[in-house]
């Protein structure tokens, strides 16, 4: 797993796009239309991201994709938007709230499967701080970035908040659940 090489001026473009995305939802209430040709190669090859946005340091709006189907700076624009005004545990992010938001991008790398036989082992093979982890089990899914980490430190605890995300009791465990693991370029 490669995370996409950044400069810190594309960090920097991503989080404008990001923004900008924002503050055309608050005037216009629509998404921008990205053109691709102001943009870097790395900014145009497909990438699955996540935006959070963050209200004085509390969660506003975190909306995300796993699979790599549009273009970086595409898929920053899109989450952007969606954190802000579609996120369906909030309500659309309002014009006085935007001077008290910070915005996290995440870009993450393609999932890869984490042969587990049981929570122990997968608790055992998670690298804390670095793995963001997707839980499935008979259509119910959720993953928690890594950056959740920081929140929940210790693996068991991680895994059995990720189970209730799934709408699966945090002791539940069964021999199809499906684990995999991914990293991020956080910016």
């Amino acid at each position: 797993m490669h995370c996409i090489n950044l400069t810190d001026e594309e960090k920097k473009r991503l989080y404008e796009v990001a923004s900008l995305a924002i503050e055309q939802g608050l005037i216009s209430g629509e998404r921008r239309i990205i053109d691709l040709s102001g943009y870097s190669d790395t900014l145009c090859q497909p990438a699955a991201t996540f935006v959070t946005v963050l209200k004085q340091g509390e969660l506003r709006g975190c909306i995300g994709v796993l699979e790599a189907i549009h273009s970086l700076v595409q898929d920053v624009s899109h989450n952007a938007f969606s954190a802000a005004f579609e996120d369906p545990r909030f309500t659309a992010l309002k014009p006085d709230e935007w001077p008290l938001c910070a915005l996290h991008i995440s870009v993450l790398t393609q999932p890869q499967l984490l042969p587990v036989t049981s929570e122990q082992d997968l608790a055992g093979k998670l690298k804390v701080g670095e793995d963001g982890l997707i839980l499935s089990w008979r259509g119910r899914r959720a993953t928690f970035l890594p950056s959740v980490w920081e929140q929940l430190p210790n693996p068991e605890d991680f895994i059995g908040q990720l189970k209730r995300k799934a709408g699966l009791d945090r002791e539940f465990w069964d021999k199809d659940m499906k684990a995999e693991i991914y990293q991020t370029t956080y910016i």
